[in-house]
């Protein structure tokens, strides 16, 4: 539609409005007709206001109807969503559940299984609600006890091989360094069995049975294998078992076992020497003979200063100090005496006060069941603030040997994110079998876990595994059902700022490059 001048044969000059838009030239409307020029072009100025006022007459309509086409087809829309999902963390940990290997175990259930417990661990029947609620993945129960007792019998050994695998291949085909510590498990129950026994808890609940838990990790922290053992085993027992299973099964050279001073006994040492096994294990260096405690206490102590000691043909003894160890000794010591002033209550206290797990080796039992502080063990303690031994038969430099030996918070850590964030502990099963396939169930948790957190390092990621799963647990899955073709169309809803930040977990070529 424009505004055109007609020449009339009489001279004059028609201003009129005309109209292409079907192709064909269509006169709706004449301004008006003159020989003056101006008048003409007055004429031609309100052809085109007559034209913008027809337009946006005509654009107010289409956008009306424009909005109620739109209003209907979003109301179609809404009315045909077949389910909404919370289900970001699965869509994340799918992928690293298969990028690690474990979906070659033909078996869907484990992988729900593993996925719940990382996002919310709960009981069986919890996980079972909280799939269907969240992923809308239908499990019945008797299906996952079902599944736990085939996961002990025949899965257990396999789901292990391929954590190994896969952390060779990550470490570039080689272990290297193993540590080992052990950890107590508590049941929720007074009832106690030849497996759940009581013994020392390492979570204080020395009144429930327990089990005890070996673990073996690698440098990085990536979960090895494992053990359980009843609830009253000496932990020093436990190392070597697991240590020659672990290389008989994966047939392992040239490794060595890192270890903590609670591992430390003339046993362990004989058993790892007589094995070819290559060892660093934490000195009791307080518990040694006179001559060595000697030697110790008159070596010089400078930050990251290290000195050896020949002590049998095939190991030396290590001692470092550091300011760190000397800072933290002390901030310990005083915290303990401070705690047990406060318990003497004007400097006595009874027996069954004490606390036997803090720092009671500075008290003094009179006759009369009756404590005191003594004041030359505290001082004979400061003197051995900042350091500490290590016992090897390793061809490793005195430094090397400390920080290799420092990668033992890794087992800690493990230690720490299972009982915590997966809640290996405490447990509610009471067969030999189903404890197993729960504590096996906690180690892929934790193996997917770790490879998260790689995973989220190498790629320049700046979250921790938890933010990354606690900003996902809020991401939606649209599933829309098409009427007429039947087709289900799924979207995932990245909305907030917080859910761009992990964007590319969501990125299918993302998992491609690994």
């Amino acid at each position: 539609m424009y505004v055109r001048k007609k020449r009339n044969r009489s001279g004059s000059t028609s201003v009129v409005i005309v109209d292409k838009s079907t192709g064909k030239i269509r006169y709706l409307k004449t301004i008006g007709t003159s020989s003056d020029e101006k008048e003409i072009e007055m004429f031609y100025q309100s052809g085109k206001k007559w034209i913008s006022k027809q337009v946006g007459v005509r654009d107010m309509f289409r956008e009306a109807q424009r909005k109620e086409e739109e209003k209907q087809v979003t109301e179609h829309l809404l009315s045909n969503i077949e389910n909404i999902l919370l289900n970001g963390t699965q869509l994340i940990l799918n992928q690293v559940f298969k990028l690690i290997g474990f979906d070659s175990i033909d078996d869907e259930i484990l992988k729900h299984l593993v996925i719940a417990r990382l996002c919310q661990p709960s009981s069986k029947a919890g996980t079972v609600d909280y799939l269907q609620s969240y992923f809308d993945e239908d499990i019945e129960l008797h299906k996952i006890y079902r599944y736990l007792d085939k996961l002990y019998n025949t899965q257990q050994d396999k789901v292990q091989r391929i954590s190994v695998a896969h952390t060779k291949k990550i470490l570039g085909g080689a272990i290297g360094l193993v540590f080992y510590d052990v950890t107590t498990l508590y049941f929720e129950t007074d009832e106690s069995d030849d497996l759940r026994e009581r013994g020392f808890s390492k979570d204080g609940k020395h009144a429930q049975p327990q089990i005890v838990l070996g673990l073996l990790v690698s440098k990085g922290g990536y979960p090895l294998s494992y053990s359980i053992f009843n609830g009253s085993q000496y932990e020093g027992r436990t190392m070597i078992p697991i240590v020659e299973d672990f290389v008989k099964r994966f047939d392992l050279e040239d490794f060595v076992v890192v270890a903590d001073s609670g591992l430390m006994n003339k046993s362990n040492i004989s058993l790892l020497e007589s094995g070819g096994y290559k060892y660093i294990i934490g000195a009791r260096i307080k518990n040694e003979n006179e001559e060595i405690k000697q030697w110790i206490l008159s070596l010089k102590k400078q930050d990251g200063l290290f000195h050896e000691l020949v002590k049998l043909a095939q190991s030396r003894l290590v001692v470092g100090y550091t300011d760190k160890r000397a800072k933290k000794d002390k901030y310990n010591r005083e915290k303990g005496i401070k705690r047990l002033k406060s318990a003497c209550k004007s400097g006595q206290l009874t027996k069954e006060n004490i606390n036997k797990r803090g720092y009671n080796k500075f008290l003094e039992i009179s006759d009369n069941v009756k404590v005191s502080i003594n004041q030359e063990k505290i001082i004979e303690d400061e003197k051995w603030d900042g350091l500490k031994g290590y016992i090897t038969n390793t061809d490793l430099p005195a430094k090397e040997v400390y920080e290799q030996y420092s990668g033992l918070w890794q087992v800690e850590n493990a230690f720490r994110v299972t009982k915590g964030k997966i809640e290996l502990r405490p447990m509610f099963h009471f067969t030999h079998e189903r404890i197993e396939a729960h504590v096996c169930l906690c180690f892929v948790a934790y193996k997917v876990y770790k490879e998260l957190e790689r995973i989220l390092k190498n790629n320049n990621i700046g979250l921790s595994v938890d933010k990354v799963l606690n900003i996902s647990k809020t991401i939606t899955t649209l599933k829309i059902r098409l009427p007429l073709s039947g087709e289900t169309l799924t979207k995932t809803m990245l909305l907030t700022a917080r859910h761009k930040s992990i964007a590319r977990l969501f990125d299918p070529d993302f998992w491609k490059i690994g």
